[in-house]
């Protein structure tokens, strides 16, 4: 089956140079496509320069800073266009290692979609502040009680999708922007009745660069859990 990697970047130079490469290096033959947001710190430049040397590798140039959520939606549908049977999604700092692939590779043989998961069972977080930790134990927490998803980590951006759930999606429908994009399409992977499955991995929190969590991205999550949990309450009474 044909596995192709997702990975939105902005000012991930530092860290870019050595993700891709240890990807490739994996025995899976994997294919990287870098959705890069205009970074200034060049980092679109730099995968074009190795997609010039590895045609497993390629980039969508984007003008600016345009959002994750949009960034996966070009990202997903270039896999599709060239033909990608799983599709992948990860940072690009690391906190997402690639060693954790291969399982998630494997355990799509019977999962619709495969989440990386801080929260079931050999899984963890690492080099993360009590803060943060919080906003995303209660985040996840939230997310599970107002919209049902069954998934210990329902915004965990570390994912691997079969094709058919991709093309079952309207992709272009999808209200949400930012890391709240995935809990949207968490919800409508199981509300479609898809498999959802989770592997155990250790979130490290990134050694390099800087985060793009801001206050503003978890008021957005916010809204899109009330927005799509009263979406969800009128389809239940309509029923």
């Amino acid at each position: 089956m044909k596995s192709t990697v997702i990975i939105p970047t902005y000012n991930e130079r530092e860290n870019i140079v050595m993700l891709v490469p240890e990807l490739l290096a994996l025995p899976l033959g994997l294919n990287v496509i870098v959705v890069d947001d205009n970074s200034p710190d060049s980092t679109g430049l730099i995968v074009d320069e190795m997609a010039a040397q590895e045609p497993r590798v390629s980039v969508i140039h984007r003008p600016s800073k345009l959002g994750l959520g949009t960034a996966y939606i070009a990202g997903f549908k270039k896999a599709l266009a060239t033909g990608a049977d799983l599709i992948l999604t990860m940072d690009a700092d690391y906190s997402h290692h690639p060693r954790y692939v291969p399982a998630m590779i494997e355990r799509s043989q019977t999962a619709d979609l495969v989440i990386g998961s801080r929260y079931v069972r050999g899984g963890g977080t690492m080099g993360r502040s009590l803060p943060l930790r919080l906003v995303s134990y209660g985040g996840n927490a939230i997310a599970k009680i107002m919209l049902g998803l069954r998934a210990r980590d329902c915004t965990a951006g570390f994912r691997c999708y079969r094709r058919a759930v991709l093309e079952a999606i309207d992709l272009d429908s999808i209200f949400s922007n930012g890391y709240s994009f995935l809990i949207e399409t968490l919800y409508q992977v199981q509300r479609r009745g898809w498999t959802v499955a989770e592997v155990p991995i250790c979130y490290m929190d990134r050694q390099l660069g800087t985060s793009k969590i801001s206050r503003s991205e978890i008021n957005r999550a916010l809204y899109t859990v009330i927005r799509l949990s009263a979406s969800r309450a009128l389809s239940l009474v309509r029923r």
